[in-house]
């Protein structure tokens, strides 16, 4: 992270509210100490950043193996549940080497499409069979390492998965996923530390995965460290059918009744859910993750989020299976695919959509004084081309509209983290070739 202060002259910025020409942006110890707007031409001295540049965005929802699945899983047809198998047989094939190596390559990816900092959902823990490896984290470590390697910043959300379903033990794939207990979760997962880099959260991966006796385990340890909470909510019909059934209420009542619902969690997906469970979620503060990409990719539906966040729970997005790595086309979906249901356009504005890519998301993970254009936030910024094939022609001060509703992760020019360039004129600084590394760390895994 630099040290050395410098001014980037931003050529348009979105501060917000609206888009902002000739702003220069004073940056000291990686944070952001003036904006000094009404600059119509560079400070002397000044890095300029042509485009239009907005605070870094935050992917609030990640699983980095999976990257390894990008079109493989769309041959043929199926459900979610076929899909889960292919995504096991990856899994049972990553080691802490091979994972590291996959990783860097997709947080250097994500940095191309202008992302900052990652909520990577981290449940892959031990060797197959769910022997501890010598280090009992050395899987979250190399995830650590991968992204300070990338240049991004991180918060690992390490999930609790202890069950292959209500009252059954785990599958043999699962074992390397599972603790045994929510107690031993909590003992090694107290191990891990956070750097500069790296914030450690918890998350409970699903109400399937976690005995409800055990659920307060795990929400406790987050308490106690004022650390986020994620958790997988109703992404699935039949998980909401096997709730009901085994405790005779639904996965959000679940969660309500044993403390995990709160303003520190966020429920991912929340996909299929009673008016009842949108009043519970918003009423407790409880954030919304939504990952559109993958959620049309698995067919899994489209979640209520204009009704959550109406009762009060503030909405981030994530690009979870990664079928595109691309915050923008995240915002545009959650939009259009609102469009589809209802017939009826404008139920975000441009603006609303950014705060979920940018100030809310990072929140979302811990790092609220990310994703802002102002004195005192962290000098995490993504400069989009306003002269791409895609983006040239519209005002700048629609720039906002231009980014959510035509720019691309392939629009991004420039990504800085704490005020250093991690993404120049479209090429990572630190991943010199990352298309290159994505194929031989993917290759890796199906030798």
């Amino acid at each position: 992270m630099t040290a050395t202060p410098r001014t980037y002259w931003l050529e348009h910025a979105w501060l917000g509210t609206h888009v902002e020409p000739g702003v220069a942006v004073d940056v000291t110890e990686g944070r952001i100490a003036a904006v000094r707007t009404d600059t119509p031409a560079p400070p002397p001295g000044a890095e300029i950043l042509r485009g239009l540049t907005l605070p870094g965005l935050a992917n609030a929802h990640s699983h980095a193996f999976h990257r390894a699945l990008r079109s493989t899983v769309q041959v043929g047809s199926g459900t979610f549940w076929t899909w889960r198998e292919i995504m096991y047989a990856t899994a049972e094939r990553l080691t802490p080497d091979r994972y590291h190596a996959l990783a860097r390559a997709v947080y250097a990816e994500m940095a191309l499409a202008g992302i900052t900092t990652v909520g990577e959902f981290h449940y892959v823990h031990h060797a197959p069979g769910g022997t501890p490896y010598a280090d009992p984290n050395a899987m979250g470590e190399a995830l650590l390492a991968a992204a300070a390697e990338a240049g991004i910043r991180i918060t690992l959300l390490d999930a609790a998965y202890l069950s292959s379903g209500f009252g059954r033990p785990p599958t043999a794939h699962q074992l390397r996923f599972s603790d045994g207990d929510a107690d031993a979760w909590a003992a090694r997962s107290s191990l891990l530390k956070e750097r500069e880099h790296a914030r450690i959260g918890a998350a409970v991966h699903s109400v399937r995965a976690v005995p409800a006796e055990q659920l307060s385990t795990v929400a406790r340890w987050a308490e106690e460290r004022r650390a986020p909470l994620h958790v997988h909510l109703s992404e699935q019909t039949a998980e909401n059918d096997a709730c009901r059934e085994a405790h005779g209420c639904t996965p959000a009542q679940l969660l309500a009744l044993h403390g995990v619902l709160g303003p520190r969690t966020t429920g991912v997906h929340n996909t299929h859910l009673t008016a009842e469970d949108v009043s519970l979620i918003g009423g407790s503060g409880t954030g919304t993750c939504m990952c559109p990409t993958t959620e049309r990719d698995l067919a899994d539906g489209i979640g209520p989020a204009v009704a959550l966040q109406n009762e009060g729970s503030p909405l981030s997005l994530g690009s979870d299976s990664h079928a595109v790595v691309d915050l923008f086309e995240e915002a545009r979906a959650m939009e259009l695919n609102e469009r589809l249901r209802t017939r009826t356009r404008g139920h975000w504005t441009a603006a609303a959509l950014l705060r979920a890519a940018t100030a809310d998301g990072h929140a979302a993970l811990g790092w609220d004084d990310t994703g802002t254009i102002e004195a005192g936030a962290r000098a995490d910024l993504t400069t989009v081309a306003l002269d791409s094939v895609r983006t040239a022609g519209p005002l700048p001060r629609l720039g906002a509209e231009t980014a959510v509703f035509a720019a691309t992760a392939a629009d991004v020019r420039h990504t800085l983290v704490a005020g250093r360039h991690v993404v120049r004129d479209g090429a990572h600084t630190l991943v010199p070739d990352v298309p290159g590394a994505l194929a031989q760390a993917v290759q890796a895994l199906r030798a």
